[in-house]
């Protein structure tokens, strides 16, 4: 299929104003929109923050250029964004969203009323860092500085996937504050995490901030273990290839995951099981579906004999994701699929049938096309699209659905912040030219943050970062 380059962008730039749109109008400040009731969502994981949406937003209006909407959402950032709130907020969704979106929102437009949010933010998250071992809590208050562990996660355990996802923002505070301390912060995690025993070269995704023990041994490249994988590639690429600890613990833990996880299905789909304890469980959850981009964006930088192996790897497993996609009546993917009794790259829980506008399949195709430029990428994009625009779009938004399978679609009520973050920014860089954020100079951090790659040489001469490239579409 030929696409019609500027009307595909043109498309892409409707879809984020129809969201954007329906945001303002019945939501505006509030965290996200609820489109069939047409009314506001706060919810408690950022604690009293207020505007997610707004904050994830920022990046995504200014790279499609639609700068009267950038420009209101950054109006509300200087007015509205109040960092002196109470309540309990998720260190890791906090980081991501409103750390990762002030940044980027920074380095791409170089405003200073976010670099001054931004270091207020990150100076207000150190407390999480108070514990035994230096690893954080997963809750804190940002009025107060105390922290403490979901009550959900075993015995009080921290989550790898949240401790493991603050090395790239808390490394760009430093640059920003030149203050050590958040690269240390980070730095001393890491080192935990490096020396600590790990069955089968593996990383389970509970452990103690008192003891710096693991807590159990489940191991998941999707939820709870995800993206700490894939900012070890990502630091290392960050730091302009310089940072050695990075990439060595990145093929490591890659390394095991092939030994251990990866799995072939009768019908030949490759797949990453969930590791408990020696024994698989044969599922594969959306979120772990980012995983092929993140193989893809480290095969260069490993041995190279192996570069073709990571690139093929990759290829299968968002092949994977995209059958779990073209498996559903909706053309939508469930939150979580398998592979055991008969069950092929389909949910067959009642429980994991939902799609919430998650971002990973795209994210993949994105990454595989700047990788390959198959043209069956951009297709499978664009099969989404038509899937999105036909079960999620309603009368005032964008819904997740509950159910992928079922031909009429039972709306959630929720746009996610993640759908204008990442969701549409990822569909929007898969159809335009590679040189719109370049992988050679920007780094996305796990909610589609653009930061930029850390030149030393640049940093040395300079006593800073080098001016990002201008990345307005002309």
């Amino acid at each position: 299929m030929d696409f019609d380059h500027v009307s595909v962008i043109l498309f892409f730039l409707q879809m984020m104003k129809f969201a954007w749109d329906n945001y303002k109008r019945y939501a505006w400040g509030k965290n996200e929109l609820r489109p069939l009731t047409r009314n506001g969502h706060i919810g408690t994981m950022f604690g009293g923050l207020r505007g997610a949406s707004i904050v994830d937003s920022l990046d995504t209006l200014y790279i499609m250029g639609l700068t009267e909407d950038y420009q209101e959402a950054k109006e509300w950032v200087h007015n509205n964004l109040d960092l002196n709130s109470n309540g309990e907020a998720s260190l890791f969704e906090v980081n991501i969203r409103y750390v990762g979106g002030l940044l980027s929102a920074y380095y791409l437009t170089g405003e200073e009323v976010f670099k001054q949010k931004v270091l207020e933010l990150g100076e207000k998250l150190l407390p999480a860092f108070s514990t035994p071992t230096g690893i954080p809590r997963g809750v804190i208050n940002l009025g107060s500085g105390t922290s403490w562990s979901w009550g959900w996660a075993s015995a009080g355990s921290s989550i790898l996937a949240e401790f493991g996802t603050l090395h790239l923002e808390f490394v760009h505070l430093s640059e920003l504050s030149g203050n050590p301390i958040y690269t240390e912060k980070v730095t001393n995690i890491r080192k935990l995490l490096d020396k600590i025993e790990k069955p089968h070269g593996l990383y389970p995704n509970f452990l103690s901030p008192v003891s710096g023990n693991w807590v159990q041994h489940h191991v998941s490249l999707g939820g709870l273990g995800d993206s700490f994988y894939e900012y070890l590639i990502k630091s290392y690429l960050m730091s302009d290839k310089t940072d050695e600890e990075a990439k060595r613990m990145y093929y490591s833990a890659l390394e095991a995951i092939e030994a251990n996880m990866v799995q072939k299905s009768p019908g030949g789909l490759t797949y990453v099981a969930e590791w408990r304890g020696g024994v698989l469980d044969h599922k594969m959850g959306h979120l772990a579906c980012f995983s092929g981009g993140m193989v893809g964006i480290g095969a260069d930088h490993g041995a190279p004999e192996k570069r073709q192996h990571y690139l093929d790897l990759a290829a299968e497993i968002t092949h994977t994701c995209h059958e779990s996609y073209s498996r559903s009546a909706t053309k939508l993917g469930p939150e979580a699929f398998r592979f055991d009794g008969g069950a092929e790259a389909t949910a067959t829980r009642l429980s994991d049938r939902y799609y919430i506008l998650r971002p990973e399949v795209i994210e993949s195709y994105m990454y595989m096309w700047r990788l390959t430029h198959d043209p069956k990428y951009r297709q499978w994009g664009w099969e989404a699209v038509e899937a999105l625009e036909k079960h999620c779009r309603v009368d005032s938004g964008y819904s997740g659905i509950r159910d992928v399978y079922a031909s009429t679609v039972s709306h959630d009520n929720m746009q996610q912040s993640f759908f204008l973050s990442e969701t549409l920014k990822y569909l929007y860089l898969l159809f335009s030219d590679d040189d719109l954020l370049p992988l050679d100079d920007w780094v996305f951090n796990t909610e589609a943050h653009p930061l930029p790659i850390v030149h030393k040489s640049c940093l040395q001469q300079h006593g800073g970062l080098r001016d990002p490239q201008q990345t307005h579409p002309e």
